[in-house]
């Protein structure tokens, strides 16, 4: 007997990558879908903002090759990867004379890549080798899993882990990936991300990825033109300020459209209080989970220069030593991406509550004197202008066993997308990243219209 699909509406809540993610599945699957987004626009906390007359992101991200579902969706949209992203093999660099270390992976088969790379890095010595190679094994061993959570500066005591590898390695890791100190960072979700990249079996899911085009053009907007295309409406500057459950299943948004399910894709903290809005006692352990996330920020710091200043490196890893002033953890060369930013540099400061707390002028001077030190490029001191950029809740605080709700909020037809929600499977849990959102919005897709959580790949 054929297969004949039902079409139903749904109403997707935020045009974040959650949202688009959400949505664009929906539309696949012939569904009538309507986003409403709050904004002008689309992408969330990982979107384009325009300062200085220059199109900038309100922050700079790096991606691990382990991002498939993103990767997926971006083909699906009509978008070529190759032209938006740039692949880089795993590396770890820092400026020479820095006191970092120099561990860039070859293009090998996986995982001999890893090995080659640590046998040729510079600024490790053959004790702090040998204790990555320990650590490596062990995890393979476990499978990368951790039932019993920990934080990961525990785990990498545990795992007789040198001063040096934790300063230069596992420290900028696991602030880039979970953007949470080692020390209150949980290392089963931190495991999960070596997982996926490390220790993939793949020599691909290793490499970084740093997106060329601003990031709303990268996947949202072209999200919206898929939706579109397959009859849907993407409705911007709309703020949902209500849910209404209806008798017959059905839920009414804002008092006006009546869908046959909502994915709710805010922000945790503004899904918590549209779920309050309901008074359904149902809710409340969803509500409860989401309210007790602790906020983590992430600045970057966009430095112009004159057109000609070009760094070796598209990137660099950065010492951060507060103590010196020295805040910047990472700092890209935007012009190496993109021809027309020629001469603009971007610091990004993870777990950055500390350093946005020196105000925008002292905390921009401070990041300037870093680079030309640590660069050894005096001219570095005194850039044309500068732009910060904190987001103050860019993810929730990934500390170990915190309780993440899932895609299902408990209420038929009212699911929740977003990079706070848990897998079934908490091995498969993901901190916050673009992967996460976009993982969590296909998974809400599924269960809205079968019940079933999708599988995570």
């Amino acid at each position: 007997m054929a297969d004949i699909r039902v079409k139903q509406r749904y109403a997707i809540i935020g045009a974040g990558w959650a949202g688009c993610a959400a949505a664009m599945e929906l539309a696949r699957a012939g569904h009538a879908v309507t986003v409403y987004e709050a904004a002008r626009t689309l992408g969330g906390r990982a979107r384009r903002v325009e300062r200085e007359n220059t199109v900038l992101d309100n922050g700079q991200h790096i991606l691990l090759g382990a991002y498939t579902e993103t990767l997926r969706l971006i083909k699906l949209a009509g978008q070529d990867p190759d032209e938006l992203i740039l692949t880089l093999p795993l590396q770890m660099r820092y400026p020479a004379g820095s006191g970092g270390m120099d561990f860039i992976a070859p293009r090998l088969p996986a995982p001999l890549h890893l090995v080659w790379a640590l046998l040729r890095a510079t600024g490790l010595l053959r004790a702090d080798k040998l204790a990555l190679m320990r650590f490596s094994t062990a995890m393979r061993t476990m499978g990368w899993q951790l039932y019993n959570d920990c934080t990961v500066s525990e785990l990498l005591q545990r795992f007789d882990q040198t001063d040096t590898l934790c300063r230069l390695m596992w420290h900028p890791l696991c602030l880039a990936a979970l953007n949470t100190p080692p020390e209150r960072a949980s290392a089963r979700v931190f495991l999960n991300v070596l997982r996926d990249s490390l220790g993939a079996s793949r020599r691909r899911a290793s490499d970084m990825l740093v997106p060329k085009a601003d990031l709303s053009s990268v996947l949202p907007d072209a999200a919206a033109r898929y939706v579109e295309q397959h009859g849907g409406e993407i409705r911007t500057g709309a703020k949902v300020a209500a849910l209404q459950a209806l008798p017959d299943g059905r839920w009414q948004v804002d008092h006006g459209d009546i869908f046959d399910g909502v994915i709710v894709a805010t922000s945790s903290g503004q899904a918590a209080g549209l779920l309050q809005g309901l008074q359904d006692a149902r809710l409340d352990d969803v509500i409860n989970r989401m309210q007790a996330f602790t906020p983590e920020a992430i600045s970057t710091c966009y430095l112009q220069y004159d057109a000609s200043v070009r760094l070796d490196l598209p990137f660099y890893a950065l010492v951060d030593t507060p103590a010196s002033r020295h805040w910047g953890q990472f700092v890209f060369d935007r012009g190496q991406l993109d021809s027309k930013q020629a001469g603009l540099l971007a610091v990004v400061i993870s777990a950055s509550g500390p350093a946005a707390e020196q105000g925008h002028g002292p905390l921009a001077q401070a990041i300037a004197a870093q680079l030309a030190q640590v660069l050894q490029r005096p001219e570095l001191a005194q850039p044309v202008w500068t732009q910060l950029i904190t987001e103050k809740r860019a993810t929730f605080a990934c500390t170990p066993d915190l309780l993440r709700p899932g895609n299902a909020s408990g209420v038929p037809g009212l699911l929740l997308a977003g990079d706070y929600t848990a897998n079934d499977d908490r091995t498969q849990d993901y901190p916050a990243t673009i992967e996460a959102a976009v993982r969590s919005g296909v998974a809400a897709a599924k269960v809205v219209t079968t019940g079933k959580a999708a599988k995570q790949t």
